[in-house]
Protein backbone atom coordinates (compact mmCIF):
# COMPACT_ATOMS: atom_id res chain seq x y z
CA UNK A 1 0.00 0.00 0.00
CA UNK A 2 2.99 2.22 1.07
CA UNK A 3 4.46 2.04 -2.19
CA UNK A 4 1.20 2.51 -4.59
CA UNK A 5 0.88 5.82 -2.86
CA UNK A 6 4.42 6.36 -3.11
CA UNK A 7 4.17 6.11 -6.91
CA UNK A 8 0.59 7.70 -7.31
CA UNK A 9 1.73 10.58 -5.88
CA UNK A 10 5.25 10.56 -7.62
CA UNK A 11 3.12 10.03 -11.03
CA UNK A 12 0.71 13.24 -10.55
CA UNK A 13 3.52 15.27 -9.72
CA UNK A 14 6.04 14.02 -12.26
CA UNK A 15 3.85 15.65 -14.18
CA UNK A 16 3.53 19.37 -12.93
CA UNK A 17 5.53 21.91 -13.55
CA UNK A 18 7.92 23.14 -11.04
CA UNK A 19 6.47 26.16 -9.46
CA UNK A 20 8.49 29.56 -10.45
CA UNK A 21 8.35 33.02 -8.74
CA UNK A 22 5.38 34.64 -9.93
CA UNK A 23 6.20 38.24 -11.87
CA UNK A 24 10.02 37.67 -10.99
CA UNK A 25 8.91 40.50 -8.58
CA UNK A 26 12.78 42.07 -7.72
CA UNK A 27 11.75 42.42 -3.59
CA UNK A 28 9.87 40.13 -1.17
CA UNK A 29 10.13 35.86 -1.07
CA UNK A 30 9.21 34.75 -4.66
CA UNK A 31 5.42 33.65 -3.98
CA UNK A 32 4.46 37.01 -3.35
CA UNK A 33 1.98 38.32 -5.40
CA UNK A 34 2.19 42.45 -4.42
CA UNK A 35 3.56 44.74 -2.11
CA UNK A 36 1.57 45.15 1.01
CA UNK A 37 -0.74 48.67 0.52
CA UNK A 38 0.43 51.15 3.12
CA UNK A 39 -1.46 54.11 4.48
CA UNK A 40 -1.39 56.73 7.31
CA UNK A 41 -5.18 57.27 8.14
CA UNK A 42 -7.10 54.75 7.44
CA UNK A 43 -7.20 51.11 5.52
CA UNK A 44 -9.59 48.28 4.62
CA UNK A 45 -9.20 44.52 2.66
CA UNK A 46 -12.34 42.34 1.46
CA UNK A 47 -12.85 39.98 -1.06
CA UNK A 48 -13.96 42.33 -3.49
CA UNK A 49 -13.03 45.89 -5.04
CA UNK A 50 -15.78 47.58 -4.78
CA UNK A 51 -16.93 46.97 -0.97
CA UNK A 52 -13.19 48.07 -0.18
CA UNK A 53 -13.66 51.21 -2.41
CA UNK A 54 -16.94 51.60 -0.26
CA UNK A 55 -15.61 51.35 3.01
CA UNK A 56 -12.77 53.82 1.80
CA UNK A 57 -15.42 56.43 1.31
CA UNK A 58 -16.78 56.12 4.44
CA UNK A 59 -13.69 56.51 6.07
CA UNK A 60 -12.82 59.54 4.21
CA UNK A 61 -16.04 61.26 5.50
CA UNK A 62 -15.01 60.62 9.02
CA UNK A 63 -17.01 57.53 9.32
CA UNK A 64 -15.23 54.66 11.79
CA UNK A 65 -13.93 51.38 11.49
CA UNK A 66 -17.26 50.12 12.40
CA UNK A 67 -19.12 52.19 9.74
CA UNK A 68 -16.79 50.84 6.89
CA UNK A 69 -16.75 47.29 7.90
CA UNK A 70 -20.59 47.77 7.66
CA UNK A 71 -20.64 49.41 4.23
CA UNK A 72 -18.46 47.20 3.33
CA UNK A 73 -20.51 43.84 4.34
CA UNK A 74 -23.47 45.56 2.80
CA UNK A 75 -21.93 45.74 -0.61
CA UNK A 76 -20.37 42.36 -0.39
CA UNK A 77 -24.19 41.26 0.26
CA UNK A 78 -24.71 42.56 -3.54
CA UNK A 79 -21.55 41.92 -5.43
CA UNK A 80 -20.48 38.37 -3.45
CA UNK A 81 -23.88 36.72 -2.85
CA UNK A 82 -21.94 33.55 -3.03
CA UNK A 83 -20.49 34.31 0.18
CA UNK A 84 -22.54 36.36 2.26
CA UNK A 85 -25.84 38.13 2.58
CA UNK A 86 -28.62 39.38 4.45
CA UNK A 87 -30.22 36.22 5.32
CA UNK A 88 -26.67 34.82 6.54
CA UNK A 89 -24.40 34.82 9.88
CA UNK A 90 -22.10 37.36 11.23
CA UNK A 91 -18.75 37.46 14.20
CA UNK A 92 -16.83 40.10 14.68
CA UNK A 93 -13.69 41.37 16.74
CA UNK A 94 -13.04 45.65 17.63
CA UNK A 95 -10.16 47.06 19.09
CA UNK A 96 -11.27 49.90 20.55
CA UNK A 97 -9.15 52.49 20.57
CA UNK A 98 -10.46 54.98 23.39
CA UNK A 99 -11.21 51.88 25.73
CA UNK A 100 -7.80 50.31 24.07
CA UNK A 101 -9.63 46.49 24.58
CA UNK A 102 -11.36 44.21 22.34
CA UNK A 103 -14.98 43.34 22.07
CA UNK A 104 -16.39 40.33 20.62
CA UNK A 105 -19.40 40.10 19.13
CA UNK A 106 -21.53 36.78 18.26
CA UNK A 107 -24.62 37.52 15.81
CA UNK A 108 -25.19 33.86 14.97
CA UNK A 109 -29.21 33.09 14.95
CA UNK A 110 -31.00 30.29 16.73
CA UNK A 111 -32.83 27.30 15.27
CA UNK A 112 -36.72 27.56 14.55
CA UNK A 113 -38.68 27.05 17.94
CA UNK A 114 -41.26 25.10 16.07
CA UNK A 115 -39.15 22.66 14.53
CA UNK A 116 -37.97 19.39 17.02
CA UNK A 117 -35.52 16.71 16.19
CA UNK A 118 -38.50 14.66 15.84
CA UNK A 119 -39.49 15.91 13.11
CA UNK A 120 -36.19 14.96 10.83
CA UNK A 121 -36.81 11.63 12.17
CA UNK A 122 -40.09 11.03 11.16
CA UNK A 123 -38.85 11.72 8.05
CA UNK A 124 -36.21 9.62 8.07
CA UNK A 125 -33.19 11.56 7.81
CA UNK A 126 -29.52 10.67 9.59
CA UNK A 127 -28.31 14.46 8.57
CA UNK A 128 -30.31 18.24 8.01
CA UNK A 129 -30.59 18.69 4.14
CA UNK A 130 -27.75 20.81 2.57
CA UNK A 131 -30.88 23.08 0.65
CA UNK A 132 -34.71 23.80 1.28
CA UNK A 133 -36.55 24.78 4.00
CA UNK A 134 -35.26 22.49 6.91
CA UNK A 135 -31.23 24.01 7.16
CA UNK A 136 -32.97 27.55 7.51
CA UNK A 137 -31.85 29.68 10.93
CA UNK A 138 -32.84 33.10 12.42
CA UNK A 139 -30.16 35.15 9.77
CA UNK A 140 -28.24 37.20 12.34
CA UNK A 141 -26.35 39.79 10.12
CA UNK A 142 -28.72 42.61 10.21
CA UNK A 143 -28.99 42.51 13.68
CA UNK A 144 -25.12 42.30 13.96
CA UNK A 145 -24.21 45.41 11.80
CA UNK A 146 -26.96 47.61 14.01
CA UNK A 147 -25.15 46.07 17.42
CA UNK A 148 -21.64 47.28 15.73
CA UNK A 149 -23.37 50.46 14.80
CA UNK A 150 -25.00 51.57 17.74
CA UNK A 151 -21.83 50.85 19.84
CA UNK A 152 -18.67 52.08 17.42
CA UNK A 153 -20.51 54.49 14.77
CA UNK A 154 -20.47 57.96 13.70
CA UNK A 155 -22.54 58.29 10.54
CA UNK A 156 -26.07 57.68 10.41
CA UNK A 157 -26.87 54.57 8.59
CA UNK A 158 -28.30 55.99 5.77
CA UNK A 159 -25.00 57.18 4.70
CA UNK A 160 -23.31 53.54 5.83
CA UNK A 161 -25.84 51.81 3.48
CA UNK A 162 -25.75 54.97 0.90
CA UNK A 163 -22.90 52.57 -1.35
CA UNK A 164 -24.80 49.56 -1.32
CA UNK A 165 -28.31 51.15 -1.80
CA UNK A 166 -26.87 52.72 -5.00
CA UNK A 167 -25.01 49.90 -6.68
CA UNK A 168 -27.87 47.53 -6.31
CA UNK A 169 -30.16 50.53 -7.93
CA UNK A 170 -27.86 50.91 -10.76
CA UNK A 171 -26.35 47.56 -11.17
CA UNK A 172 -22.27 46.09 -10.85
CA UNK A 173 -20.25 44.40 -13.14
CA UNK A 174 -19.58 40.51 -11.60
CA UNK A 175 -16.33 40.06 -10.96
CA UNK A 176 -14.48 36.94 -12.38
CA UNK A 177 -14.19 34.63 -9.33
CA UNK A 178 -18.22 35.77 -7.97
CA UNK A 179 -19.22 34.73 -11.48
CA UNK A 180 -17.52 31.05 -11.31
CA UNK A 181 -18.88 30.24 -8.06
CA UNK A 182 -22.67 31.95 -9.09
CA UNK A 183 -22.69 29.39 -11.89
CA UNK A 184 -21.97 26.57 -9.72
CA UNK A 185 -24.76 27.68 -7.12
CA UNK A 186 -27.61 28.16 -9.91
CA UNK A 187 -28.35 24.97 -10.92
CA UNK A 188 -28.67 23.83 -7.70
CA UNK A 189 -30.53 26.68 -5.93
CA UNK A 190 -32.99 27.24 -8.81
CA UNK A 191 -35.47 24.82 -8.10
CA UNK A 192 -36.88 26.91 -5.23
CA UNK A 193 -39.37 29.96 -5.16
CA UNK A 194 -37.75 33.11 -5.13
CA UNK A 195 -34.33 32.32 -6.18
CA UNK A 196 -34.55 32.51 -10.27
CA UNK A 197 -36.68 35.68 -10.11
CA UNK A 198 -34.28 37.67 -7.87
CA UNK A 199 -30.41 35.87 -8.86
CA UNK A 200 -30.35 34.67 -12.29
CA UNK A 201 -30.41 36.71 -15.51
CA UNK A 202 -32.76 34.84 -17.53
CA UNK A 203 -32.64 31.69 -15.64
CA UNK A 204 -28.89 31.60 -15.78
CA UNK A 205 -26.19 32.81 -13.73
CA UNK A 206 -24.63 36.41 -14.62
CA UNK A 207 -21.04 36.26 -16.09
CA UNK A 208 -17.65 37.89 -15.48
CA UNK A 209 -18.45 41.47 -16.47
CA UNK A 210 -22.05 41.52 -16.70
CA UNK A 211 -23.86 44.20 -15.16
CA UNK A 212 -26.09 42.77 -12.29
CA UNK A 213 -28.83 44.59 -10.50
CA UNK A 214 -30.75 43.98 -7.41
CA UNK A 215 -33.38 46.57 -6.89
CA UNK A 216 -35.19 44.28 -4.36
CA UNK A 217 -31.99 44.17 -1.58
CA UNK A 218 -31.97 48.05 -2.57
CA UNK A 219 -35.28 48.49 -1.43
CA UNK A 220 -34.21 46.33 1.67
CA UNK A 221 -31.47 48.31 2.44
CA UNK A 222 -33.55 51.39 2.26
CA UNK A 223 -36.30 50.18 4.72
CA UNK A 224 -33.39 49.48 7.03
CA UNK A 225 -31.83 52.64 7.07
CA UNK A 226 -34.81 54.51 7.68
CA UNK A 227 -36.23 52.42 10.26
CA UNK A 228 -33.42 50.19 11.44
CA UNK A 229 -33.14 46.49 12.91
CA UNK A 230 -36.49 45.99 13.79
CA UNK A 231 -37.94 46.42 10.37
CA UNK A 232 -35.64 43.48 9.85
CA UNK A 233 -36.78 41.19 13.30
CA UNK A 234 -40.55 42.69 13.94
CA UNK A 235 -41.50 44.89 10.93
CA UNK A 236 -42.57 44.05 7.02
CA UNK A 237 -39.29 41.80 6.20
CA UNK A 238 -40.48 39.90 8.90
CA UNK A 239 -43.56 39.17 8.18
CA UNK A 240 -42.54 38.61 4.84
CA UNK A 241 -39.92 35.77 5.77
CA UNK A 242 -42.35 34.34 7.78
CA UNK A 243 -45.35 34.10 5.25
CA UNK A 244 -43.24 32.79 2.29
CA UNK A 245 -41.50 29.94 4.78
CA UNK A 246 -45.12 28.76 5.69
CA UNK A 247 -46.02 28.58 1.88
CA UNK A 248 -42.77 26.46 1.07
CA UNK A 249 -43.08 24.43 4.48
CA UNK A 250 -40.39 25.80 6.24
CA UNK A 251 -40.51 26.15 9.80
CA UNK A 252 -38.63 29.53 10.34
CA UNK A 253 -41.38 32.32 12.08
CA UNK A 254 -41.91 35.55 12.87
CA UNK A 255 -41.82 35.04 16.71
CA UNK A 256 -38.22 33.34 15.98
CA UNK A 257 -36.89 37.13 14.21
CA UNK A 258 -38.83 39.22 17.03
CA UNK A 259 -36.98 36.78 19.78
CA UNK A 260 -33.57 37.14 18.32
CA UNK A 261 -30.73 38.78 19.86
CA UNK A 262 -26.81 39.03 19.26
CA UNK A 263 -24.47 38.65 21.87
CA UNK A 264 -21.75 40.73 23.16
CA UNK A 265 -19.25 38.23 24.02
CA UNK A 266 -15.04 38.45 25.66
CA UNK A 267 -12.43 37.13 23.21
CA UNK A 268 -10.13 34.16 24.52
CA UNK A 269 -6.82 34.33 23.58
CA UNK A 270 -3.60 32.21 23.87
CA UNK A 271 -0.06 33.40 23.85
CA UNK A 272 2.69 32.39 20.87
CA UNK A 273 6.28 33.14 20.69
CA UNK A 274 5.04 36.84 21.87
CA UNK A 275 2.30 37.84 20.43
CA UNK A 276 -1.58 36.83 21.47
CA UNK A 277 -4.06 35.12 19.24
CA UNK A 278 -7.12 36.37 20.16
CA UNK A 279 -10.40 34.54 18.35
CA UNK A 280 -14.08 34.01 19.55
CA UNK A 281 -15.09 30.89 22.11
CA UNK A 282 -18.00 28.89 20.51
CA UNK A 283 -20.59 28.08 18.85
CA UNK A 284 -17.43 29.09 16.29
CA UNK A 285 -14.28 26.69 16.01
CA UNK A 286 -11.90 29.51 16.51
CA UNK A 287 -10.38 28.18 19.77
CA UNK A 288 -9.32 25.27 17.33
CA UNK A 289 -6.45 27.71 16.07
CA UNK A 290 -5.46 28.37 19.63
CA UNK A 291 -5.60 24.68 20.75
CA UNK A 292 -2.94 24.45 17.52
CA UNK A 293 -0.94 27.02 18.04
CA UNK A 294 -0.46 25.88 21.69
CA UNK A 295 0.41 22.09 20.41
CA UNK A 296 2.72 23.67 17.82
CA UNK A 297 4.82 25.88 20.44
CA UNK A 298 6.40 23.43 22.17
CA UNK A 299 8.45 22.42 18.68
CA UNK A 300 11.38 24.60 16.34
CA UNK A 301 9.09 25.54 13.52
CA UNK A 302 11.50 28.76 12.73
CA UNK A 303 14.39 26.09 12.78
CA UNK A 304 12.81 23.50 10.60
CA UNK A 305 12.00 26.04 7.82
CA UNK A 306 8.83 27.08 5.80
CA UNK A 307 7.72 23.69 3.74
CA UNK A 308 9.86 21.84 5.42
CA UNK A 309 8.90 18.24 5.83
CA UNK A 310 8.76 18.58 9.90
CA UNK A 311 6.86 22.18 9.45
CA UNK A 312 3.76 20.39 7.35
CA UNK A 313 4.17 17.00 9.55
CA UNK A 314 3.75 19.17 13.24
CA UNK A 315 1.12 21.06 11.96
CA UNK A 316 -1.03 18.51 10.25
CA UNK A 317 -0.57 16.13 13.45
CA UNK A 318 -1.63 19.22 15.83
CA UNK A 319 -4.49 20.05 13.55
CA UNK A 320 -6.17 16.40 13.65
CA UNK A 321 -5.48 16.49 17.86
CA UNK A 322 -7.58 20.01 17.61
CA UNK A 323 -10.21 18.65 15.28
CA UNK A 324 -11.04 15.91 17.13
CA UNK A 325 -12.13 17.83 20.33
CA UNK A 326 -13.96 20.62 17.76
CA UNK A 327 -15.98 17.65 16.46
CA UNK A 328 -16.47 16.10 20.34
CA UNK A 329 -17.21 19.44 22.15
CA UNK A 330 -18.06 22.57 20.07
CA UNK A 331 -21.34 24.04 20.16
CA UNK A 332 -23.93 26.57 21.84
CA UNK A 333 -22.37 27.13 25.51
CA UNK A 334 -25.76 27.60 26.39
CA UNK A 335 -27.00 24.36 25.73
CA UNK A 336 -24.15 21.97 26.97
CA UNK A 337 -21.53 22.82 29.34
CA UNK A 338 -18.02 23.26 27.24
CA UNK A 339 -14.73 23.05 28.60
CA UNK A 340 -13.21 25.95 26.96
CA UNK A 341 -10.96 26.90 29.87
CA UNK A 342 -9.17 23.59 29.78
CA UNK A 343 -9.43 22.54 26.43
CA UNK A 344 -7.29 26.27 25.43
CA UNK A 345 -4.53 25.39 28.21
CA UNK A 346 -0.40 25.01 27.71
CA UNK A 347 -0.95 21.96 30.70
CA UNK A 348 -3.85 20.20 28.01
CA UNK A 349 -1.57 21.15 24.82
CA UNK A 350 1.57 19.50 26.49
CA UNK A 351 -0.35 15.87 27.00
CA UNK A 352 -1.94 16.65 23.70
CA UNK A 353 1.72 17.28 22.02
CA UNK A 354 3.22 13.98 23.77
CA UNK A 355 0.75 11.67 21.54
CA UNK A 356 2.48 12.89 18.05
CA UNK A 357 4.88 10.93 16.54
CA UNK A 358 7.86 12.31 14.88
CA UNK A 359 7.92 9.95 12.35
CA UNK A 360 4.05 8.64 11.24
CA UNK A 361 0.64 10.38 10.85
CA UNK A 362 -2.02 8.89 13.23
CA UNK A 363 -5.23 7.56 11.43
CA UNK A 364 -7.48 9.31 14.36
CA UNK A 365 -6.10 10.66 17.82
CA UNK A 366 -8.87 10.12 20.64
CA UNK A 367 -11.02 13.88 21.99
CA UNK A 368 -10.44 15.28 24.93
CA UNK A 369 -12.79 13.10 27.83
CA UNK A 370 -17.48 17.63 13.21
CA UNK A 371 -17.56 20.25 9.14
CA UNK A 372 -16.13 21.15 5.55
CA UNK A 373 -17.87 23.16 3.41
CA UNK A 374 -18.88 26.54 3.32
CA UNK A 375 -18.31 30.33 1.48
CA UNK A 376 -18.37 33.01 3.36
CA UNK A 377 -16.61 36.42 3.03
CA UNK A 378 -14.05 38.01 5.26
CA UNK A 379 -12.87 41.61 5.53
CA UNK A 380 -11.20 44.07 7.80
CA UNK A 381 -10.76 48.03 8.54
CA UNK A 382 -9.16 50.21 10.54
CA UNK A 383 -9.81 54.21 11.67
CA UNK A 384 -7.75 57.16 12.06
CA UNK A 385 -8.37 56.88 15.51
CA UNK A 386 -6.65 53.29 15.51
CA UNK A 387 -9.60 51.78 15.57
CA UNK A 388 -9.47 48.25 14.24
CA UNK A 389 -12.23 45.49 13.24
CA UNK A 390 -12.58 41.77 12.09
CA UNK A 391 -15.33 40.66 10.65
CA UNK A 392 -16.97 37.61 9.04
CA UNK A 393 -20.43 36.91 7.45
CA UNK A 394 -21.37 34.03 5.75
CA UNK A 395 -24.85 32.31 4.24
CA UNK A 396 -22.64 28.78 4.66
CA UNK A 397 -23.19 26.59 1.99
CA UNK A 398 -22.26 29.82 -1.22
CA UNK A 399 -25.79 31.29 -1.58
CA UNK A 400 -27.67 29.82 1.09
CA UNK A 401 -30.81 27.50 1.08
CA UNK A 402 -31.93 28.63 -1.84
CA UNK A 403 -34.93 30.08 0.14
CA UNK A 404 -35.36 33.64 -1.59
CA UNK A 405 -38.32 35.08 -0.09
CA UNK A 406 -39.92 37.70 -2.84
CA UNK A 407 -39.23 41.36 -2.99
CA UNK A 408 -36.46 41.37 -0.54
CA UNK A 409 -33.23 40.46 -2.58
CA UNK A 410 -31.29 38.08 -0.29
CA UNK A 411 -31.20 34.23 0.59
CA UNK A 412 -31.74 32.12 3.57
CA UNK A 413 -28.65 30.80 5.01
CA UNK A 414 -28.51 27.16 5.94
CA UNK A 415 -26.33 27.04 8.71
CA UNK A 416 -28.96 24.67 10.39
CA UNK A 417 -27.35 21.84 8.21
CA UNK A 418 -24.13 21.76 10.99
CA UNK A 419 -26.61 20.48 13.78
CA UNK A 420 -25.75 16.51 14.98
CA UNK A 421 -29.37 14.63 14.85
CA UNK A 422 -27.72 12.27 17.60
CA UNK A 423 -28.97 12.54 20.63
CA UNK A 424 -27.11 13.43 23.66
CA UNK A 425 -24.37 15.46 22.28
CA UNK A 426 -23.26 19.04 22.53
CA UNK A 427 -24.09 20.29 19.12
CA UNK A 428 -27.60 18.25 18.84
CA UNK A 429 -30.26 19.80 17.51
CA UNK A 430 -32.64 21.69 19.58
CA UNK A 431 -35.38 24.41 19.04
CA UNK A 432 -33.96 27.85 19.54
CA UNK A 433 -30.37 26.40 19.23
CA UNK A 434 -27.01 27.91 17.73
CA UNK A 435 -25.76 25.48 15.50
CA UNK A 436 -22.11 24.86 15.51
CA UNK A 437 -20.34 27.67 12.91
CA UNK A 438 -17.64 27.74 11.16
CA UNK A 439 -16.93 31.33 10.22
CA UNK A 440 -14.38 32.66 12.68
CA UNK A 441 -12.48 36.28 13.06
CA UNK A 442 -9.08 36.53 14.38
CA UNK A 443 -6.99 39.17 16.02
CA UNK A 444 -3.59 39.46 17.40
CA UNK A 445 -2.09 41.85 19.75
CA UNK A 446 1.38 42.25 20.94
CA UNK A 447 1.88 43.12 24.77
CA UNK A 448 -1.57 44.21 24.78
CA UNK A 449 -1.24 46.55 21.73
CA UNK A 450 -3.59 45.65 18.33
CA UNK A 451 -0.73 44.21 15.75
CA UNK A 452 -3.29 42.07 13.46
CA UNK A 453 -7.10 42.19 12.22
CA UNK A 454 -7.19 39.24 9.98
CA UNK A 455 -9.64 36.15 8.76
CA UNK A 456 -9.15 33.03 6.51
CA UNK A 457 -12.32 32.72 5.24
CA UNK A 458 -13.51 29.16 4.06
CA UNK A 459 -15.28 26.23 5.97
CA UNK A 460 -12.39 23.95 7.88
CA UNK A 461 -10.27 25.70 6.18
CA UNK A 462 -10.54 28.54 8.54
CA UNK A 463 -8.69 27.44 11.70
CA UNK A 464 -5.85 25.84 9.86
CA UNK A 465 -5.18 29.21 7.76
CA UNK A 466 -5.53 31.56 10.85
CA UNK A 467 -2.51 29.30 12.77
CA UNK A 468 -0.63 29.30 9.39
CA UNK A 469 -1.15 32.89 9.39
CA UNK A 470 0.58 33.17 12.53
CA UNK A 471 3.58 30.78 11.82
CA UNK A 472 3.95 32.69 9.03
CA UNK A 473 4.33 36.27 10.60
CA UNK A 474 6.00 35.02 13.82
CA UNK A 475 8.43 32.11 13.10
CA UNK A 476 9.10 32.37 9.14
CA UNK A 477 9.31 36.24 9.57
CA UNK A 478 6.93 36.90 6.57
CA UNK A 479 5.40 40.44 5.91
CA UNK A 480 2.17 40.41 5.54
CA UNK A 481 1.00 39.86 1.92
CA UNK A 482 3.35 37.30 2.12
CA UNK A 483 1.69 35.60 5.36
CA UNK A 484 -1.18 35.29 3.21
CA UNK A 485 0.38 34.79 -0.38
CA UNK A 486 2.90 31.93 0.67
CA UNK A 487 1.03 28.55 -0.47
CA UNK A 488 -1.19 26.70 1.89
CA UNK A 489 -1.73 23.32 3.91
CA UNK A 490 -4.79 21.83 4.35
CA UNK A 491 -5.94 18.52 6.13
CA UNK A 492 -9.63 17.65 5.50
CA UNK A 493 -11.27 14.20 6.96
CA UNK A 494 -10.00 12.46 9.69
CA UNK A 495 -13.08 13.87 12.30
CA UNK A 496 -17.24 14.71 11.78
CA UNK A 497 -19.37 17.32 12.85
CA UNK A 498 -21.20 14.21 14.09
CA UNK A 499 -18.80 13.30 17.06
CA UNK A 500 -17.35 9.89 14.48
CA UNK A 501 -13.86 9.65 13.62
CA UNK A 502 -12.52 8.03 10.01
CA UNK A 503 -9.99 5.85 10.70
CA UNK A 504 -7.61 6.49 7.46
CA UNK A 505 -6.11 9.76 8.55
CA UNK A 506 -7.71 11.98 6.50
CA UNK A 507 -6.21 13.66 3.29
CA UNK A 508 -3.62 15.88 3.27
CA UNK A 509 -3.26 18.44 0.70
CA UNK A 510 -0.69 20.83 -0.32
CA UNK A 511 -0.87 23.99 -2.60
CA UNK A 512 2.00 24.35 -5.59
CA UNK A 513 5.09 25.64 -3.88
CA UNK A 514 5.93 23.15 -1.86
CA UNK A 515 9.19 21.11 -2.42
CA UNK A 516 8.35 17.19 -4.52
CA UNK A 517 10.91 16.08 -1.94
CA UNK A 518 8.85 17.42 0.85
CA UNK A 519 5.58 15.59 -0.59
CA UNK A 520 7.53 12.39 -0.99
CA UNK A 521 9.00 12.34 2.97
CA UNK A 522 5.43 12.86 3.84
CA UNK A 523 3.82 9.84 2.19
CA UNK A 524 6.94 7.91 3.99
CA UNK A 525 4.93 9.43 6.84
CA UNK A 526 2.59 7.69 6.51
CA UNK A 527 0.35 11.01 5.23
CA UNK A 528 -2.58 10.68 2.44
CA UNK A 529 -1.01 13.67 0.10
CA UNK A 530 -3.69 14.57 -2.54
CA UNK A 531 -4.69 17.54 -4.55
CA UNK A 532 -7.43 20.18 -4.09
CA UNK A 533 -8.55 23.55 -5.88
CA UNK A 534 -10.66 26.00 -4.49
CA UNK A 535 -10.60 25.31 -0.60
CA UNK A 536 -7.30 26.74 0.56
CA UNK A 537 -9.56 30.15 1.69
CA UNK A 538 -9.68 33.21 1.59
CA UNK A 539 -7.15 36.17 3.73
CA UNK A 540 -7.37 39.67 4.05
CA UNK A 541 -5.84 41.66 6.88
CA UNK A 542 -4.90 44.82 8.33
CA UNK A 543 -1.54 45.50 10.25
CA UNK A 544 -0.72 48.38 12.54
CA UNK A 545 2.81 49.75 13.24
CA UNK A 546 2.55 51.04 16.79
CA UNK A 547 5.97 53.02 16.50
CA UNK A 548 4.58 55.08 13.37
CA UNK A 549 0.82 54.42 13.34
CA UNK A 550 1.00 53.36 9.79
CA UNK A 551 -1.30 50.80 8.78
CA UNK A 552 -0.47 47.87 5.91
CA UNK A 553 -3.16 46.16 4.44
CA UNK A 554 -2.85 43.12 2.38
CA UNK A 555 -5.83 41.19 0.41
CA UNK A 556 -6.20 37.16 -0.90
CA UNK A 557 -4.13 36.51 -4.40
CA UNK A 558 -6.98 33.58 -4.76
CA UNK A 559 -9.64 36.03 -4.50
CA UNK A 560 -11.33 38.91 -6.23
CA UNK A 561 -10.50 40.99 -3.53
CA UNK A 562 -8.33 44.20 -2.96
CA UNK A 563 -6.50 46.08 -0.02
CA UNK A 564 -6.90 49.66 -0.09
CA UNK A 565 -5.94 52.88 2.39
CA UNK A 566 -6.01 57.04 2.32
Amino acid sequence: MLNHLLLTAGLALSALPAPRPLGDRITGRPFATRSEVIARNGMAATSQPLATQAAIQILRKGGSAVDAAVAANAVLALVEPTGCGLGGDLFAIVWDAEGERLHGLNASGRSPRSLDIDHFRRLGLERIPSHGPLPVSVPGAVDGWFELHGRFGRLPMEEVLAPAIRLAREGFGVSELIAHYWALSVPILKRWPGFSEQFTLDGRAPAKGEVFANPNLADTLTLLAKEGRNAFYRGDIARAIDAYMKRVGGFLSYEDLAEHRSEWVDPVSTSYRGVELWELPPNGQGIAALQILNILEGHDLAGAGFGSVEHVHLFTEAKKLAFEDRARWYADPEFAQLPVEELISKEYAARRRAMISPERAAASYPAFEALEEGDTIYLCTADEAGNMVSLIQSNYRGMGSGMAPPGLGFVLQDRGELFDLTPGRPNTYAPGKRPFHTIIPAFLTRSGKPWVAFGVMGGATQPQGHVQIVLNLVDFQMNLQEAGDAPRILHSGSSQPTGERMRDGGTLSLETGFDYEVIRALVTRRHRVGWNVGSYGGYQAILRDQETGVYFGASESRKDGQAAGW
